[in-house]
């Protein structure tokens, strides 16, 4: 199994190919640079032994996306490598378009949130089993505590064959509340396939055209869309089923969600989902890019019901959950081999997304890593603080990637102004901070690991490293 690693190292490499480039943002702030460094060698890691086809990430920082990247393929038959403009499906993140559109109705007074969906849907009937139920209110929609079934009544999710729009309607009173409107949370596919129906009521014109018009066209997400004609079709990733033991995957045919398609069937990119994340960092009245006034997008990050456990709540729109004393917003999706994740720090103005292109993988796996690591290095770069000199500079010539015998790799890199030692593991760790071991420097070329015996870089006359002594062990600069 010591013979395989090397291998592995260099698909990593291959699946780290596709750079879309630091911002200037991060080339001014070391310590961001060093932490994006350390989570790409941990995804590229991470990619390579899971065996992901393709993943594409993205970070923002309040109006900017200051680092994305992609790994693997979009397409592994044709090798077609993944990028930030990539086209993936979003899935149930499309349900955060349709609360932003219902938001922007309501903020035009063209509907109101405590309003029973009823006065825009007069057809809606549904069996009642409760007694006392109050009426569905679009924010019951909005929170997924409306008491709806999960699902429309047809097994979509067995043929991939969708209700249309007069389908949902026309099957609709066969089905029965599960809960009593506004007691409980309940996540409903059918809830949000309804708001987007009262979203085409309250303007007058489709859901496509209304999300379009006034929320992707301002942004400029050109490469986002709720429903993909052929064309649209064909720029998409591949989407691939989980691998099965012979290590093949089959690959998923494309299906539209049709009358779900306000919960699931929005497509678009790392670079699209970056101007959507940064909106949700402005303030101020609305206008032009600004589609919805700050105080609005305020109140879709607030909890607006609070599960039973306190563990989190539903903003309108939107999860909200609270992770080492921060609140964070988030929305996952799921739909024919494309899982998806976008979340959020509104405090910070810090947000992630993350793409991948099969079943097997977990998005969130990845998007609260990378928060984990580089959030706390762009909030140390934004506050106030005296400058600090960098000890870096005479460590630049240690940096780079080592192997031993046996084709175990190391990379020497700076992080937080510390030189480590990043020391692949097969399995990789799922912190890639567990992976590290932290250098101290006590002499020239010398310095202490953590367990108190030394590493020593040892270099040429033309003070090149030619070889690292780690205790009584000796890593090689890999050719």
């Amino acid at each position: 199994m010591r013979g395989n690693k090397h291998t592995w190292f260099w698909i990593c490499l291959v699946m780290g190919s596709m750079l879309h480039g630091e911002s200037r943002f991060v080339r001014e702030n070391p310590p961001v640079a060093d932490a994006i460094a350390l989570l790409d060698v941990w995804i590229e890691e991470q990619s390579a032994y899971q065996n992901i086809p393709g993943l594409a990430i993205g970070i923002v920082y309040d109006q900017e996306l200051i680092w994305a990247k992609g790994y693997g393929y979009s397409d592994l038959e044709q090798q077609t490598p993944v990028t930030p403009a990539t086209v993936f499906r979003m899935a149930s993140i499309t349900k955060t378009f349709t609360a932003t559109a219902t938001l922007h109705l309501r903020d035009a007074g063209k509907l109101r949130l405590d309003d029973p969906i009823a006065r825009y849907l007069p057809w809606f009937e549904i069996q009642n089993t409760f007694e006392d139920a109050p009426d569905i209110t679009v924010r019951h929609l909005l929170t997924h505590t409306a008491g709806l079934p999960r699902e429309a009544a047809f097994p979509y999710w067995t043929d991939h064959v969708f209700p249309t729009r007069e389908q949902i309607m026309e099957a609709l009173p066969e089905q029965t509340l599960i809960y009593q409107p506004g007691s409980t949370y309940k996540y409903s596919n059918l809830g949000m396939a309804l708001l987007g129906m009262v979203v085409a009521a309250a303007a007058g014109e489709s859901y496509e055209q209304y999300v379009t018009q006034h929320i992707f066209e301002p942004l400029g997400m050109i490469s986002t869309s709720v429903i993909q004609d052929q064309d649209a079709q064909s720029g998409l990733t591949t989407a691939y089923m989980r691998r099965l033991p012979d290590g093949s995957r089959d690959v998923f045919s494309y299906y539209s969600t049709q009358g779900i398609a306000p919960a699931a069937n929005i497509a678009s990119n790392v670079e699209d989902m970056a101007r959507y994340a940064s909106l949700q960092f402005r303030r101020g009245p609305a206008g032009g890019e600004q589609i919805l006034r700050g105080s609005t997008l305020e109140e879709m990050h607030r909890a607006q019901f609070v599960y039973s456990s306190w563990s989190g709540g539903r903003g309108l729109g939107f999860g909200v959950s609270r992770r080492n004393d921060k609140t964070i917003v988030s929305h996952g999706g799921w739909v024919g081999g494309n899982r998806t994740h976008l979340m959020f720090n509104p405090a910070e103005k810090i947000a992630v997304i993350i793409m991948i292109n099969t079943e097997d993988a977990s998005p969130y796996f990845f998007s609260y890593q990378a928060y984990d690591l580089v959030g706390p290095a762009i909030v140390e770069a934004v506050a106030p603080q005296p400058e600090k000199k960098r000890t870096d500079a005479v460590w630049k010539k240690y940096l780079g990637d080592y192997v031993d015998p046996w084709g175990w790799e190391v990379k020497v890199m700076i992080l937080n102004d510390e030189l480590v030692l990043y020391e692949y593991n097969y399995p990789p760790e799922d912190d890639p901070e567990s992976n590290l071991t932290r250098l101290t420097p006590v002499d020239k070329h010398t310095f202490r690991m953590s367990d108190g015996e030394l590493v020593v870089f040892e270099l040429d006359k033309s003070g090149k490293v030619t070889r690292i002594r780690k205790r009584y062990d000796y890593i090689y600069p890999k050719e």
